[in-house]
């Protein structure tokens, strides 16, 4: 825990302007003000009409911001395809007119410098960018291309690449770190999110915020709204510890919202971030330094990375799967928990005896019952596992069961979870016209109609009739097709946001070291749409 207020960070934060007129260009940046951009992009090409002394004079004479202006042929991934002289003149003509930056692309920098040499004002800055679209190259040949730059007699090097893994990020975070010159480094896509966030931390100059979502001037920026409110970016630091979600897909998870503000609450130096990972060892190597201090771990990686773990907790082991993992500072060890079965056994036992009317103390009200687990993942074993504890007699449901491929039978994973907790397996194909008894209970353990995906369900409708209580492991949305249906259907629901709140609890008490603010958690999570 902070003492104390925490210091505001150096790296700025630029809003890129794209407007197709003057007049929209001239909105976005007093937005960008009220917003709290430090600087705006302006971003030429996206002009329809451009007349260059004009609306240059106008621009700069009317932003409540410093000025930076950029104007990217198509050779760049821009949108000018005109004349090149013209194009280095306006942005001459920018510098003279009294922009703070200009960016130029490395092609051509050595012309645009002799253009201005003797002619550049003292506090007017050149950024000299190079953008690839294909991927991110190794340290050296990073290196190689910050010093190729740098030689130009660039004031700010900026360099762009594009994740092809969340991994290609470290190489940015390397040579922004150790450049002495001031760099903007920044990896586009979903993949490379956290060179946007994370910027501060490793020492870069600047990142990108977009004024609404959707609207951006390259893949995978964030919204300055999200930089500044949800991530702190303004107080991020070189000793802030770093948390996030791993999983794939990921940008649904709400839990950067929940840790970030509980972060927040109790003055904690942490920021919590959507981890888009492919490979879960190959993630967990690269970042190895005790600042990436503890994940959570999401579909489809749970199984996976309890085998990445140095320790497992026993339960966790017995599960096969971890959805939590913390790294110890003093020698970087992993240890893998499963704080998943509490949560999510806890919210259905709390659904059955609510709508039961029995109290706590007459054992658990799962016990007898036939529980039908979806799925065989992470969060199925947990769900199986803790079902068995509390004496349901378990069926475990698996799109895979008994679907041959080029190996054979694919129903290793799901008969040998049945077997573990003394269950039965049948294929989720099957699952329909599966009903021997009324009153059984329905636990969802996959992503099957989680967002973007909100029309599937795993089950039909009819089928519901048959279920006492049906529970959804997804939280996005809140109620899902399969728990709309099933409320139709006269079942109780039960949310897929008990589960995630209840195993938040214990992940942030191992994260931090404190105790978990509950209310707030159940404040935050009333509030998400």
């Amino acid at each position: 825990m902070e003492s104390g207020v925490m210091m505001k960070n150096s790296t700025l934060i630029c809003v890129p302007i794209m407007g197709e007129t003057i007049e929209k260009m001239v909105d976005d940046m007093n937005k960008a003000k009220t917003s709290g951009g430090d600087l705006v992009e302006i971003r030429l090409g996206s002009l329809k009409r451009f007349n260059p002394r004009k609306d240059l004079e106008l621009l700069i004479r009317n932003c409540p911001l410093p000025t930076l202006f950029s104007y990217r042929p198509k050779w760049e991934g821009g949108q000018y395809d005109g004349d090149e002289n013209s194009r280095r003149d306006a942005l001459q003509l920018a510098m003279e007119l009294g922009a703070d930056y200009v960016d130029i692309e490395l092609k051509v920098a050595h012309e645009f410098m002799n253009s201005i040499h003797g002619r550049k004002p003292e506090n007017f800055k050149v950024i000299v960018s190079s953008h690839n679209y294909e991927n991110t190259p190794s340290v050296e040949d990073l290196g190689n291309l910050l010093a190729s730059i740098q030689a130009t007699g660039a004031d700010i090097v900026k360099i762009a690449t594009t994740a092809l893994d969340i991994t290609d990020v470290a190489r940015i975070f390397q040579i922004t770190v150790q450049s002495k010159v001031p760099v903007i480094a920044l990896v586009m896509g979903e993949r490379g999110l956290i060179s946007r966030i994370l910027c501060p931390k490793f020492g870069g100059y600047l990142t990108f915020g977009t004024l609404e979502h959707g609207t951006v001037s390259a893949p995978g920026q964030p919204t300055i709204k999200d930089l500044v409110n949800l991530y702190s970016f303004r107080q991020l630091r070189p000793d802030t510890k770093v948390f996030g979600v791993i999983g794939n897909p990921i940008g649904h998870s709400k839990s950067p919202l929940l840790y970030n503000e509980a972060f927040k609450s109790v003055g904690f130096n942490g920021v919590f971030v959507h981890l888009l990972v492919d490979e879960v060892a190959k993630f967990l190597h690269t970042y190895s330094a005790s600042d990436f201090a503890g994940f959570s771990c999401s579909i489809p990686h749970k199984v996976v990375a309890a085998k990445c773990c140095d320790e497992v907790d026993p339960v966790a082991k017995s599960i096969g799967a971890v959805n939590c993992i913390i790294r110890r500072p003093s020698d970087g060890k992993l240890f893998g928990y499963n704080t998943e079965y509490v949560g999510a056994i806890s919210a259905i036992e709390d659904g059955l005896r609510d709508s039961l009317k029995i109290n706590s103390t007459s054992g658990s009200p799962l016990a007898g019952k036939l529980f039908i687990v979806i799925g065989a993942g992470g969060a199925g074993r947990a769900l199986a596992y803790r079902a068995k504890e509390k004496g349901a007699r378990v069926v475990i449901a698996n799109r895979n069961y008994g679907v041959q491929n080029q190996n054979g039978y694919e129903n290793a994973r799901a008969r040998g979870l049945a077997d573990t907790v003394g269950g039965d397996a049948i294929s989720l194909a099957d699952l329909n016209d599966f009903h021997p008894e009324n009153g059984m209970i329905l636990a969802n353990a996959t992503p099957v109609g989680m967002q973007p995906n909100i029309d599937e369900t795993p089950i039909s409708k009819e089928s519901l009739k048959y279920y006492y209580l049906v529970f959804d492991a997804v939280y996005t949305p809140n109620i899902t097709r399969l728990l709309r249906e099933a409320q139709e259907s006269g079942a109780v629901i039960v949310t897929g946001v008990e589960m995630f709140i209840g195993q938040a609890y214990e992940q942030f008490e191992r994260f931090t070291g404190l105790p978990a603010p509950k209310e707030l958690f159940r404040e935050i999570m009333a509030n998400v749409q």
